[in-house]
């Protein structure tokens, strides 16, 4: 009976089939069968990727997201991968959309946005080791994006319009606030230093009248009494120049004052 050669590659398993049940797995390298009874399936044990394409998922808050995910995976049982499964890769596809379905529809829109690292271990602790039920195991998962639906992207970029705008508007007010301070500061300060330099001069005047009059009277006390005598001399002299002053004098006096030359010509107009 003639025997066919078949080759199984490196990282490979042969399956080999008699009248189309399993029999057998096979390593790799070469291998023998017998044509038109047997057949050897080739299934590779390599890490595959797999894109998902995006999908729509509805967020907590009734949020339209659609979500696209990646994710590397290998066989890990190839008679589970290939006989107790139509399309195990399929199967472990939607698997992977249900649980994703599940987790971003317990978030916000907001949350969800903002976690997708804890989405990804969430989303890998719940698919978990799916050999015994699809003979693959899932290595690693990343969801690429999260993108919110056209109306939902034009209402925040509105929002965040807005509220760049609404910080603006505070920003602005808070730097006229500032500036009204400043000048309202600079003003006061302005007063302040009036009402000091004001408050100076007049203790500088005060001080100097003080000294003035302290001079007086300390120049007082040490006078005598002709100094008296002379300034009573001085002030009829000066009330006497005039011709419309009456002067009156005490006459035990009237010799002092006769040394004034008014005085004594009305002190002789008296006497005659």
């Amino acid at each position: 009976m003639p025997f066919g050669i078949k080759i199984v590659p490196q990282n490979n398993v042969g399956l080999r089939e008699t009248l189309g049940k399993y029999r057998t797995t096979l390593d790799s390298g070469m291998q023998f069968y017998v044509p038109f009874f047997q057949k050897i399936r080739r299934v590779s044990m390599a890490m595959k990727p797999l894109r998902l394409p995006n999908y729509s998922v509805i967020t907590k808050d009734n949020a339209d997201v659609s979500a696209s995910v990646t994710l590397n995976y290998h066989v890990t049982e190839a008679v589970k991968y290939m006989y107790e499964n139509t399309d195990s890769v399929e199967s472990m596809a939607q698997l992977v959309r249900g649980h994703l379905r599940d987790i971003i529809g317990r978030m916000e829109l907001n949350e969800a946005l903002g976690s997708t690292a804890r989405i990804n271990q969430e989303l890998s602790i719940a698919i978990g080791d799916l050999t015994n039920t699809y003979g693959i195991n899932v290595d690693r998962i990343n969801i690429d994006e999260l993108t919110p639906s056209r109306a939902i992207q034009e209402a925040m970029d509105k929002q965040l319009t807005a509220d760049r705008e609404r910080v603006a508007a505070i920003a602005a007010a808070e730097g006229q606030a500032r500036s009204i301070d400043l000048t309202t500061k600079a003003k006061n300060d302005a007063l302040m230093s009036t009402a000091k330099a004001e408050a100076d001069a007049t203790k500088t005047r005060a001080d100097a009248e003080k000294y003035r009059i302290d001079t007086i009277q300390d120049a007082l006390q040490s006078a005598d009494q002709k100094y008296f005598q002379n300034q009573s001399i001085e002030a009829f002299k000066k009330l006497g120049e005039n011709p419309a002053n009456t002067v009156v004098v005490p006459s035990d006096q009237a010799h002092e004052y006769g040394q004034i030359p008014v005085i004594g010509k009305l002190l002789k107009d008296q006497l005659h």
